[in-house]
């Protein structure tokens, strides 16, 4: 049995019956910790394949969008400024995110959006929930050769898989991208025989790599 596989003991949740949702992020900067802010929320809940819901807004972040970010994302200071604070959206995303014990998050890079969401649900005054998270930047590293992919960007995932949704740096696209990149890893590990919540997440955080970490970009 391969070490990632669990025993018969173990098996838990199918995939096919797991609840994901996939959240992106366009924000100010590039950490909550030098003064960046949310802007914009894109996420899709799926669940055997099926796209259950969908949940999308700007957020007025309260300060000046930077031009560097504008010419990546697009976004203005216009497009927000008559958006709700993220106070505001907080409790309609922690909604659509769901109970901890049922959702699995998911997203490209996931520790950048969680630092982001960490930080909002502290100045909101929530307890952000202890989901379990799914890195697809991670999740592609442990499926995808070197000769396949010549780094984990999420473009260039979309491109290698074929995605029907391109990311665009834009918040919902993004995600939906993501939601694509997301089955067909899904699909290659189920070649292995991982068929289980519990195996997948044993799959991804299995010490051995046979790629750098430094070759690959997880943006």
């Amino acid at each position: 049995m391969n070490s990632w596989q669990a025993t018969i003991d173990d098996l838990g949740r199918p995939l096919a019956k797991t609840t994901f949702v996939v959240l992106d992020l366009e924000t100010s900067g590039g950490a909550p910790q030098l003064g960046a802010h949310i802007t914009e929320i894109g996420a899709v809940k799926v669940r055997g394949g099926e796209v259950l819901g969908k949940f999308r807004t700007f957020i007025n972040p309260g300060t000046p969008i930077p031009e560097f970010i504008t010419a990546l994302t697009g976004i203005t200071d216009e497009m927000v400024s008559s958006s709700p604070r993220i106070s505001e959206v907080f409790p309609m995303l922690l909604e659509f995110l769901g109970s901890e014990n049922e959702t699995v998050f998911v997203a490209h890079n996931a520790p950048f959006d969680l630092s982001f969401l960490k930080a909002a649900a502290t100045t909101c005054d929530y307890r952000w929930p202890k989901f379990m998270i799914i890195d697809t930047a991670k999740f592609a590293r442990k499926v995808l050769t070197r000769d396949e992919v010549v780094n984990c960007k999420l473009g260039t995932l979309a491109d290698f898989f074929n995605t029907t949704s391109s990311p665009t740096h834009r918040a919902l696209d993004d995600a939906l991208a993501t939601v694509e990149v997301l089955h067909v890893l899904i699909g290659r590990v189920g070649s292995l025989g991982i068929t289980t919540l519990e195996e997948l997440n044993n799959f991804i955080n299995r010490k051995s790599s046979t790629r750098s970490r430094k070759e690959l970009d997880s943006i």
